[in-house]
């Protein structure tokens, strides 16, 4: 069985700058009509058996058998390295981009079987290779005010509390509260300064007193 013709490369010089393109420059681009939607399947079947993803090691790639260099050549580099990581909607789109250029003696021998003729077909917006995933930003740390202390109640605030085990009872003085527990009044109104106040002749009923 004879091999399969495959995209035969040759390089051209465009521009200046050399390309290795597939042979096919001699096909007429400007053919009236357009090829039927199904001629890029029937093109794939006959080069590669159907096989979108193939890559059998013998310098073409993908369902149509891109050369390396070709499928840079035409912006395939913006989908995948090579053809066959692409997907057959961003090969179909390389290759449309290559038949307008070269016409369908690009794929000679399989062109021809798949009944191609006229233009390639429009192809459909390919989608471009999917940007990497950026890294979530981490929050922002929230600055904590420190706490605040307590507000501590100042201790003469309120005249009628103490804790001590005497209260104060209606016509009760400093100096007979003293007398009558055995102490002198200077050392009880030191002890109750904060309940008493400044002025230690100022007790009130109901205050407690530390003896």
């Amino acid at each position: 069985m004879s091999a399969r013709p495959k995209c035969v490369r040759r390089t051209a010089v465009i521009g200046g700058a050399a390309l290795l393109a597939p042979l096919g420059l001699l096909t007429a681009t400007g053919q009236a009509g357009a090829a039927d939607s199904g001629v890029w399947d029937r093109i794939a079947q006959c080069e590669s058996g159907g096989n979108w993803s193939i890559n059998t090691g013998n310098g073409y790639y993908g369902g149509l058998q891109f050369s390396a260099s070709t499928w840079r050549a035409y912006g395939g580099g913006a989908y995948a390295a090579t053809a066959d990581r692409a997907s057959k909607a961003q090969q179909i789109a390389v290759a449309t981009k290559v038949q307008r250029a070269q016409g369908w003696g690009a794929w000679p021998s399989c062109s021809a079987r798949a009944g191609a003729s006229g233009g390639a077909p429009g192809a459909a917006a390919a989608p471009a290779a999917p940007k990497a995933a950026q890294a979530p930003k981490a929050p922002k740390a929230v600055k904590q005010q420190p706490a605040k202390p307590p507000q501590r109640t100042p201790a003469h605030a309120d005249r009628g509390s103490g804790r001590g085990d005497y209260t104060v009872r209606q016509g009760d003085t400093l100096s007979r509260i003293a007398a009558a527990h055995g102490v002198s009044w200077h050392k009880v109104y030191a002890a109750n300064k904060a309940v008493i106040g400044s002025d230690p002749n100022m007790i009130l009923p109901g205050q407690r007193l530390d003896l």
